[in-house]
């Protein structure tokens, strides 16, 4: 056996997470290719040196991809079962994912119902918690009674704040992350990937969720990353994502070095694997090819993924030691 595919093989054999997975941006190419026949090859944003133009560009292509297919409950179960059976085929054991309150709001879909399709089609051997990711501006006359009775959703893990991160924090954002806590919902929010460190501390200080996700720019100040180990908030990054769209990140100088090293708790995730060609198996690959990441490292990353992980104690301590096990080989 080489070098290389004895680390892959270490790769594959670590139980690991996905906590930072936007639902339809998971979309399976071969369902895409069902309706949208001129996806025979995969788009573009594949090619490992392709760059973003910006954040409207991978938006603006992401939507006229999920759009195409995520129009039914049925429709999200049959992706689900191709997604989650792709996680287990990388020995992922848990995996945290959101879908978007937009294609409730401009898809026509009952969240309630969505919820329950991806739900249904979890597979016994792997961990799922569902999120609503909800946009900045996501709370209109419309939308407000349905965000408010996803509050009571039973199988709804909790709340994400997804979209532009230029676009203002409206006033209604606070009072629903606080009264998503007061129902038993954890929370996240997304910061850190186009605005700076001020933008992250700023949500921490607003929000206050338990996660933040992507988070890299908050290398970017010393303070905003000791605020983030002073109060145990893990971030969610996805490397292979951000070279691909971040403006002057590659993976060459990607950020994650830089935290993880400060003592931050990462891991690492596909974030829309129908944009950027990737899986979570990639993501290690990546940070040991591009990082410097080595087997003990990438271990604890693997580490970090339970560490953050919506499970009960005796199932952190079940993956953690089979983690600890195999870095001591």
């Amino acid at each position: 056996m080489t070098a290389a595919t004895a680390f892959r093989s270490f790769i594959q054999a670590l139980p690991k997470t996905e906590t930072h997975l936007h639902f339809e941006g998971a979309l399976p190419l071969e369902l895409l290719r069902r309706v949208r026949p001129e996806f025979a090859r995969p788009p573009a944003s594949w090619a490992w040196d392709f760059k973003f133009r910006d954040f409207a560009h991978f938006e603006d292509e992401l939507i006229d991809m999920v759009f195409a297919w995520f129009t039914t409950p049925e429709r999200y179960h049959e992706a689900a079962r191709m997604i989650f059976a792709r996680h287990l085929a990388q020995n992922v054991k848990y995996v945290e994912t959101s879908f978007a309150s937009g294609c409730i709001e401009f898809g026509g879909v009952n969240g309630r119902e969505v919820l329950a399709a991806i739900r249904a089609a979890v597979p016994p051997e792997l961990e799922v918690r569902i999120f609503l990711g909800i946009h900045h501006n996501g709370a209109g006359p419309g939308m407000r009674p349905v965000l408010e009775d996803a509050l009571g959703w039973k199988d709804l893990a909790g709340i994400d704040l997804h979209g532009g991160e230029d676009r203002p924090l409206e006033p209604w954002t606070a009072d629903y992350w606080a009264a998503a806590r007061r129902a038993g919902k954890y929370t996240k929010a997304h910061a850190g990937e186009f605005m700076g460190a001020d933008f992250v501390r700023r949500v921490l200080d607003e929000l206050q969720p338990q996660r933040i996700e992507h988070g890299a720019r908050a290398v970017e100040d010393p303070s905003v990353v000791a605020e983030i180990k002073r109060r145990g908030v893990g971030l969610d990054v996805c490397p292979i994502s951000n070279h691909k769209l971040m403006p002057g990140v590659t993976l060459a100088n990607h950020p994650i070095r830089g935290l993880f090293d400060a003592g931050v708790t990462v891991t690492v995730s596909s974030d829309d694997p129908i944009s950027f060609g990737n899986t979570v198996t990639d993501e290690y690959l990546a940070l040991a090819a591009h990082r410097g990441f080595t087997r003990a490292e990438l271990a604890r990353l693997a580490r970090h993924g339970f560490e953050v992980a919506l499970l009960p104690p005796e199932a952190k301590r079940k993956w953690l030691a089979e983690i600890d096990r195999l870095a001591s080989l």
